[in-house]
């Protein structure tokens, strides 16, 4: 009996208080230490790049190897142009990808000629990174992608790879699209886009406008702070909800800004613009102005409110093939630091809009200011369906590269960026979960407020088959998950980079949000020195404030972790296998054997985890003799055990076999098991019954994903039904009787810790939840509707143990029905009968779980919660040469537009 093992060695094992402060410095120390070594890497890289020598030569003839035409041949067998052998093997550092570890390669957007003088000399250039890149790799094993993304449209990426087009056979990635360059490339900035929708804007002039205005808002992150303006002969907001205000452009707000964008069409406009003072960026000021031409004096505005120093910069983007008006256009821009562009066609508009960037990052390659920045959260598709879904996400680190010719100083001249990729996964393995107890996780922020993991974020949905990024998945603030945080004051204190502690009483669901318990969590929070970071860990009051040590020898550990019927959390971090390369193919417990063995003293493992986890091995060895007496002697087996199981916080032991596959029912990186949650809050003593739902959609039934166990079938053809309820979402079978899930999982808790996941009800309350469930219904997502973010209101039914039994009538129009409700002694059940000769269906109106009406949308939208602006910011320099101010082109708007525009960006600044 397992009780009395671990009698036997009382003397050999404690417990310890955990210092939630303590262990937050602690993660967050080793945290700054990866990332440093991260940052570093990347240094290395921009060195080597601003130190390679070479003169542009118009006439260069260079093969570079091109990720799009590798190992391909021409049709009589010969390797094609910019192609050629290039060896690829798959590597479990990099998702199991082929790739070449020894080499870089390059990838062009279709839009960009391969053979472009820019391209040729660039890539030429930059083949001295590639012994960098390995070097790099070598001295830091936990390395990710390295690359460097050029200002002239090419990627070099290690280790290289074969690019695979989309069906349509076109290579769509920009890296001067992506946030690590674009926020690499440039300092924070606010911008607003004055938009001509004036009657001669028709047709492909106002497609190609929005198209221009589209691509501007994907240059912008969660850093920036945008408005659109659109005018003819009023001018108007293009989203209504953004009046007078900048709002910040994280993902959220764009795609609203987005669709809005898409809707705006020609006609007259009805109210006037008055931009007041928002919380903004405080750093870069930019007026981005797209027409078709107009003519108008406004030389006296800016001279008033944007002249001497000409720190709100105008850009300027001349739609469609007229060119009339080019000159007028070219001017603002010229007289105002910023650049004209003439954009004809849609496939002008993607390079015509990088051109503001450059001009941006001007004051900043003066300077030579090489600023790192961390980019948010953003989807690593590879891992879809590999991974618990709040650790999917990536972050990057990057620096911009600058020519450091004297010659062209004035000009600003940007090179490109450096960056590096950092799993988050990998990252918060540094914050193992068995440090944190049952119930506890730890969590990161950006400087926005904005979540980078915890477990609650839930960044994809299921459409079909597939799985997708929702639209807003990485513009989740802090208080969308820890929402009984009501004053904000845990994320105040977070994005303002403090350190310090805080304890909420919170509800917390299991089970993918279909059970709830009630929690006292004390919460560890500090700053991550270096980064726009601040990491959190929760401790729950109870297990989660103490640790149980015990020991045992590593011979006596070794031999029952070898037993067939036992297995460990292989998500988990016992030995780091991606240091070096020779252990990336190995198993934590493959892992485990060869380092307590001493066929592996150099494999770093964690002693503490392997402490325990030895431990238990042993405390639960005698349960496979148990087990396997039970096994031989059928006679002993209870009917309808098909599985019987012990697990503890760091293995679990099987009777006969489990072949579940489900993640909930797992120890995994980002969880302990529902059922080991569930029951760690259940009284000792009593059985809890969990029966782990299945998918159960179009049947009819109330919830979706339900299963129910049934007792005594027979019943059913006499007309009365019985149930087992469990949890506060309780099973029910629909009144034909069909679809029925039969299953029994039963769960010996051995905790000591009071239950508190059913409380506070009355016999009133449970005769209203009897008439709830027999209403019958159905809620399903209508095909083509639009995701956005909202809230969802979830009922739940609270059962009051002390009530033993109940019973009484449900009113069905002309007749009535009768019910009884009794508690099952010991455990958490209750057994329902309910007469079925009366349909009450058609007298109750359907139970749903439908979102709450988001009449405060615009207020979520328009609200400006407390952030952290990044450290540095240039915007300006005396010595930049503005003369390099684009092409020639023209406008007309009116004068109290621009100084509507120009007084704005006067207050933020």
């Amino acid at each position: 009996n397992y009780k009395y093992k671990y009698k036997d060695i009382e003397g050999v094992v404690k417990i310890e208080e955990v210092d939630g402060e303590e262990l937050v410095k602690k993660f967050a120390e080793e945290m700054e230490e990866m990332l440093g070594r991260k940052m570093k890497s990347v240094k290395v890289i921009t060195t080597c790049s601003v130190k390679a020598k070479h003169t542009f030569n118009g006439g260069l003839m260079f093969d570079y190897y091109n990720s799009l035409l590798i190992n391909t041949v021409d049709e009589d067998g010969n390797p094609v142009p910019l192609g050629g052998e290039f060896p690829l093997e798959e590597n479990e550092h990099f998702n199991k990808l082929p790739v070449n570890t020894q080499q870089s390669n390059i990838q062009v957007p279709t839009n960009v000629y391969n053979r472009d003088p820019d391209i040729l000399n660039g890539a030429y250039m930059s083949e001295a990174l590639n012994e960098v890149f390995i070097d790099n790799f070598q001295k830091d094993p936990t390395l990710t992608w390295q690359y460097f993304g050029s200002s002239t449209g090419f990627f070099r990426l290690y280790p290289g790879i074969q690019w695979i087009p989309d069906e349509n056979g076109v290579v769509t990635f920009d890296c001067r699209n992506r946030n690590w360059y674009i926020q690499a490339a440039t300092s924070p900035k606010d911008v607003v886009i004055v938009v001509d929708v004036s009657g001669s804007m028709k047709g492909l002039r106002l497609t190609i406008a929005k198209h221009t205005i589209n691509t501007i808002l994907d240059t912008l992150g969660e850093n920036d702070f945008v408005n659109i303006i659109a005018y003819s002969d009023y001018v108007r907001y293009v989203e209504p909800c953004f009046k007078g205000m900048l709002v910040q452009a994280d993902l959220d707000n764009r795609e609203v800004t987005h669709t809005h964008t898409q809707k705006t069409h020609v006609h007259p406009l009805i109210n006037s613009p008055n931009l007041s003072l928002g919380q903004g960026s405080l750093c870069n000021q930019a007026i981005m102005l797209i027409t078709d031409g107009a003519m108008e004096d406004f030389q006296d505005v800016f001279e008033e409110f944007n002249w001497p120093e000409r720190r709100v910069r105008v850009f300027t983007y001349l739609i469609g093939r007229e060119m009339t008006f080019a000159e007028n256009v070219k001017w603002i821009a010229c007289n105002n630091k910023g650049y004209y562009t003439h954009v004809s066609t849609l496939a002008d508009v993607q390079e015509n809009v990088m051109e503001y960037l450059h001009v941006l990052s001007r004051p900043m390659v003066i300077n030579h200011d090489h600023d790192i920045i961390w980019t948010e959260a953003y989807m690593d598709s590879v891992l879809f369906n590999t991974q618990a879904q709040s650790l999917l996400l990536m972050t990057s680190v990057a620096m911009p590269v600058f020519s450091k010719k004297e010659e062209t100083l004035s000009h600003g001249i940007l090179l490109g960026v450096v960056g590096t990729d950092v799993p988050l996964r990998e990252l918060m393995r540094l914050a193992p979960r068995y440090k944190l107890g049952i119930h506890g996780y730890a969590y990161l922020i950006t400087n926005n407020g904005y979540i980078l993991s915890h477990p609650d974020l839930r960044p994809l949905y299921k459409e079909g088959k597939k799985l997708k990024p929702k639209p807003n998945y990485n513009s989740v603030d802090l208080s969308e998950v820890e929402w009984e945080d009501t004053e904000e004051k845990l994320r105040t204190a977070m994005v303002k980079g403090e350190t310090g502690t805080l304890s909420l009483d919170v509800r917390t669901s299991v089970d993918k949000g279909r059970r709830v318990m009630f929690l006292k969590n004390d919460y560890f929070y500090t700053i991550i020195n270096e980064t726009p970071f601040s990491l959190g860990i929760v401790l729950t009051r109870g297990y989660g404030r103490y640790i149980f040590i015990g020991n045992v020898s590593v011979e006596e550990g070794l031999h029952d972790l070898l037993a067939p019927d036992l297995t460990i959390a292989n998500e988990w971090t016992y030995c780091e296998t991606d240091i070096d390369p020779a252990h990336r193919k190995l198993s934590q417990l493959q892992a485990v054997m060869l380092y307590l063995t001493g066929k592996e003293p150099h494999l770093e493992c964690d002693g503490l985890l392997l402490q325990q986890t030895l431990f238990d091995a042993v405390v639960t060895a005698p349960m496979e003799a148990y087990w396997t007496a039970l096994m031989l002697n059928t006679s002993g087996m209870d009917e309808g055990v098909e599985t019987a199981f012990l697990g503890t916080r760091s293995v679990r032991k099987t009777g006969s076999f489990l072949t579940s596959t489900d993640k909930e029912n797992m120890f995994t990186l980002d969880h302990f098991p529902v059922w080991y949650r569930r029951a760690a809050e259940y009284p000792a003593g009593q059985f809890l019954y969990y029966m782990p739902r299945q998918e159960t959609r179009g049947r009819g039934h109330t919830f979706t994903e339900q299963t129910h166990t049934q007792t005594h079938t027979d019943t059913h053809k006499q007309g009365h039904t019985k149930h087992f309820l469990y949890g506060f979402l309780f099973s029910f079978l629909s009144e034909s009787g069909k679809d029925e899930n039969q299953g029994r999982e039963l769960i010996f808790p051995l905790s000591v810790y009071h239950d508190m996941n059913l409380t506070g009800s009355s016999t009133h309350i449970i005769s209203h939840l009897m008439t709830t469930l027999i209403r019958m219904a159905s809620a399903h997502k209508k095909k083509g509707d639009i995701l956005q973010p909202c809230d969802t209101e979830y009922p739940s039914f609270i059962y009051e143990p002390s009530v033993k039994e109940t019973n009484s009538f449900i009113k069905c129009g002309r007749c009535q029905k009768m019910f009884v409700v009794q508690q099952i002694p010991d455990s958490n059940l209750l057994m329902l009968v309910v007469q079925a000769d009366c349909d009450c269906s058609r007298h109750y109106p359907p139970i749903t779980m439908e979102a709450v009406p988001y009449i405060l949308k615009c207020d979520r939208m328009r609200s400006q919660k407390i952030r952290r602006r990044p450290e540095s910011c240039h915007a300006y320099h005396p010595q930049e040469n503005a003369n390099d101010c684009g092409g020639a082109s023209v406008i007309s708007l009116s004068a109290s537009l621009f100084l509507t525009c120009l007084s704005f960006s006067a207050l933020v600044s």
